[in-house]
């Protein structure tokens, strides 16, 4: 079989299963001591979780090898990945020890067919020629694998699940609406706001300029927060100073002139953008240190959601001819559900960081 199209196909998806192989087996051993924490375990029963992948790869390897050789090597490899991916998130999610042992010897079981007819499937599409160099490649797909592990293991080392229990659920919860949807309120309007002011009778260079000046705007905004916020605390000073964004987005929406629009647009970037300033400091300030980075990287996951979804559904209110004000109105809507999601939130002025 000459090299082709089918060996560049091959060969990525057979590469990944063997890193895919090497991570199963040795993930856990990095995080060997936490099990014995959440399942109150010794070190005998955590080694028999460490040894179940490979108990259960041999009568595996014994059974899916045949079986290969009756239906097809891809067959056995989409079957045994599928299986695989269903039952290894089930061991993820075992109540006990003996649910996470028997899903552990299932996960040596499922994968086994992968493992065993990837070099056979491998060496059966190549060349003569090409054999024995590529079959070497493929097996670097195991060192991959004990880096990832190693790296996500790290990566993970702050527990992301904690952010989701106890006392931390809830402002988890709310971190995360308002973090969406004030970044929408920002955003959604952004994207669009020289179109929007094109449509209020601007030329594109006037729109530009109204948006220069509004960015100037915004930097006054941040200075009279940051001296606001020592002195009078987080919450004292984001909620009036979201309202107020909220206020102007009204009026900006039913400007009838083209002062009125400067003046709104203007009081609009003041106020959200220093109610960002704060946000950033309050934000950062709700979670223990060991947990910080990870609260963090969710809030800028749930920022970054609404920046890639407010752009194309106020787009998508453009193209309905909805109008300059009821585009604007949508868009301020959600300034004012981050507002009611940000009241509940503590008060961490002048709190020692946890």
């Amino acid at each position: 079989m000459p090299f082709g199209r089918a060996h560049v196909l091959a060969a990525p998806a057979l590469f990944m299963a063997f890193v895919i192989e090497s991570w199963e087996q040795l993930a856990l051993v990095y995080v060997s001591g936490d099990l014995g924490d959440a399942f109150s375990i010794d070190t005998g029963r955590i080694g028999w979780v460490l040894s179940a992948v490979a108990l259960g790869m041999i009568p595996g390897a014994l059974v899916w090898g045949p079986v290969s050789d009756r239906i097809g090597r891809c067959a056995v490899c989409l079957w045994s990945l599928s299986a695989y991916g269903v039952i290894a998130l089930a061991s993820a999610l075992s109540p006990n020890f003996t649910v996470l042992l028997v899903t552990r010897v299932l996960s040596g079981l499922a994968p086994a067919g992968i493992y065993t007819v990837t070099f056979p499937y491998f060496l059966e599409l190549l060349p003569s020629r090409m054999r024995g160099r590529a079959a070497v490649y493929l097996s670097i797909g195991w060192p991959i694998g004990v880096l990832a592990a190693v790296g996500v293991t790290q990566l993970l080392a702050g527990r992301p699940v904690e952010l989701l229990r106890g006392r931390l659920l809830r402002i988890t919860v709310l971190m995360l609406v308002v973090n969406f949807t004030f970044n929408w309120g920002y955003w959604g309007l952004q994207t669009w706001l020289p179109t929007l002011l094109q449509d209020k009778g601007l030329s594109m260079s006037a729109s530009l300029g109204f948006v220069a000046l509004s960015a100037l705007f915004m930097i006054p905004g941040y200075v009279s927060a940051s001296l606001l916020t020592g002195r009078f605390g987080r919450k004292k000073v984001f909620l009036p100073y979201v309202a107020l964004a909220a206020i102007s987005g009204i009026f900006f929406a039913y400007s009838s002139s083209m002062t009125e629009l400067y003046v709104a647009n203007f009081a609009l970037a003041f106020f959200s953008l220093g109610a960002w300033g704060v946000w950033n400091t309050w934000n950062g300030e709700f979670f223990p240190t060991a947990l910080r980075g990870t609260g963090y990287s969710w809030a800028t996951a749930a920022q970054l959601v609404a920046t890639s979804l407010a752009p194309s559904v106020v787009g998508l209110l453009l193209a309905q001819a909805t109008g300059f004000s009821t585009t604007i109105l949508f868009i301020t809507a959600f300034l004012v559900v981050a507002l009611l999601f940000a009241a509940p939130p503590p008060e961490t002025e002048g709190r020692d960081l946890e």
